[in-house]
């Protein structure tokens, strides 16, 4: 058969059976008198071969071994096909959602496309300061606000998070919803990284939030909701969110803090009492610890209202020198004098 029957009946080209022959992959059985190329059955059934290989994304080169190579196996190189293959489709997939990121921000034009391009290439870059300059400027580019939420969920570096943070706050609530499945995350560093970027978005879909995941199996995500929720005065002092900030006291972790937003939800008697009431049936009960009572105590000092001071009278008379110690110098300094002293 001569070489345009075959180029016909096969698909392939004139140019890439010649160029097939002078690789030697497929060379013609015969010739013809006028010196034509002549394709035997045998040489058409080779061409098949070698396209259904190249298919499979083979070189040509590798090719040629698959089909001569006698001791040649296909299992290592199909692994490697896999694993290119799979670079491919991760590749096209990262095109796709900056295509559909750049469409959601509906530039104005190209100096737009350009400005969203690179911010978004600063989000991924490998520098961290590269990263950082990207999160302080998203404010000024059109960003859409499903790539700041996949940086700050992915971000570690502590500096960069927080600009990603801050970028996301200027955002409004936009990004709450995308940040509330990062709760739900199997991973426990993007569940925290994502209760933290709640915790500086404004408004009430950023409060409603922050109480759900006070019910979240991640005691992390507990103690972040709870201290940002504190920060704000929340209204609705519920026992989960008072539970969780005097559990940081006992247990040492960031009681500061807890102890700061204790003080904050306080600032109403109802609220005061309450939580007064609280700490101080934690100090009467499990907490035996010395250095947990004393951290109590001190927590009890930034509670106002008449059930923090007769708490503080009665603790002046504790058992725990350290603690009725600083029982009776808070009552000092709160111009109360406790029981005999």
């Amino acid at each position: 058969m001569l070489i345009g029957d075959v180029a016909r009946r096969s698909g392939v080209s004139a140019r890439m059976l010649r160029h097939y022959d002078s690789l030697g992959l497929v060379r013609p059985t015969g010739r013809t008198e006028s010196g034509y190329r002549d394709y035997s059955g045998e040489d058409i059934r080779r061409i098949f071969h070698i396209e259904s290989l190249r298919s499979l994304g083979l070189s040509l080169r590798e090719v040629g071994r698959a089909l001569d190579d006698p001791g040649f196996t296909p299992g290592q190189l199909v692994d490697d096909l896999i694993r290119q293959a799979q670079d491919r489709i991760a590749a096209e997939r990262e095109l796709l959602t900056r295509l559909r990121r750049i469409g959601a921000a509906e530039p104005a034009g190209w100096q737009d496309v350009l400005s969203i391009v690179a911010l978004l290439q600063g989000l991924g870059a490998r520098n961290a300061g590269r990263r950082q300059r990207a999160a302080l400027s998203a404010a000024e580019v059109a960003v859409p606000v499903e790539a700041l939420v996949e940086a700050a969920l992915s971000e570690s570096d502590p500096h960069v998070a927080g600009a990603l943070r801050w970028a996301l706050a200027q955002s409004g609530e936009e990004g709450s919803a995308l940040l509330a499945e990062g709760l739900r995350a199997p991973a426990a560093e993007v569940r925290k990284r994502a209760v933290q970027a709640i915790a500086e978005l404004p408004g009430g879909t950023a409060g409603a939030l922050l109480r759900d995941a006070l019910a979240n199996p991640d005691v992390v995500v507990r103690r972040y909701a709870a201290l940002a929720l504190g920060a704000r005065g929340a209204a609705d002092v519920v026992p989960a969110l008072l539970d969780t900030l005097i559990d940081m006291i006992v247990e040492g972790v960031n009681d500061v803090d807890a102890a700061d937003a204790l003080s904050a939800l306080a600032a109403r008697p109802a609220p005061a009492d309450q939580i007064a009431a609280r700490l101080l049936a934690r100090l009467a009960g499990d907490a035996t610890e010395p250095a947990a009572r004393a951290r109590l105590t001190q927590a009890l000092a930034e509670i106002p209202g008449p059930a923090a001071s007769r708490g503080l009278a009665e603790l002046s008379q504790d058992a725990d020198r350290a603690v009725a110690l600083t029982a009776a110098y808070i009552l000092r300094m709160r111009g109360v004098e406790g029981e005999g002293l």
